[in-house]
């Protein structure tokens, strides 16, 4: 399965895909806000849980693929994560650094929003970002979303913000993507 925007392509992350997932993971820029990069065998835990969860819930995060160059410019999708004891369906993303600002982040989150309210029949996205990481927020709010609640997960560590999107009606999904089998 792939989702396709105007400028990108998202798919399933397989493990010819280990090269360019560790040149995100282990950026100390792209990773400031996820307890730092990661270590080779961190990398590889992080690939076969996307295979994972993609065997489990059909997503994950996607590989993100731009088109023109036919280039892994980072990652973006649905993941079960923990907020305050609760499962929420949150988008996350990660781009390699050499695309940030580029508005690839906003495509690929906004076709991952549309995706959980037009496929998985989700009523509401999340987005947990740290207060401090100032480009994920603004990805967040460009996708429609709202902080909606904070939480110190943590001593010591930056408090997370909750943003969320609730599904409205079905009139208002402009679904940006193809979807291929």
């Amino acid at each position: 399965m792939f989702i396709e925007t105007h400028r990108l392509f998202l798919r399933e992350l397989i493990q010819d895909d280990y090269e360019d997932v560790e040149a995100i993971m282990q950026d100390d820029e792209v990773m400031f806000a996820y307890d730092g990069p990661m270590t080779d065998d961190e990398v590889q835990a992080w690939l076969d849980a996307q295979k994972k969860n993609y065997a489990q819930y059909g997503y994950c995060l996607f590989a993100v693929i731009e088109k023109e160059s036919n280039t892994m410019i980072g990652q973006c999708g649905l993941s079960m994560q923990d907020w305050k004891g609760e499962e929420r369906l949150e988008i996350r993303y990660f781009l390699n650094r050499k695309y940030w600002g580029l508005g690839y982040a906003i495509e690929a989150a906004i076709a991952c929003r549309e995706y959980a309210f037009a496929r998985l029949k989700a009523k509401e996205v999340v987005s947990i970002i740290h207060n401090t990481n100032a480009r994920s927020i603004r990805v967040a709010e460009r996708n429609g979303m709202v902080a909606v609640d904070q939480w110190e997960k943590e001593e010591g560590k930056d408090p997370l913000i909750l943003y969320q999107v609730e599904f409205e009606d079905e009139s208002r999904i402009h679904i940006p993507i193809n979807e291929r089998a």
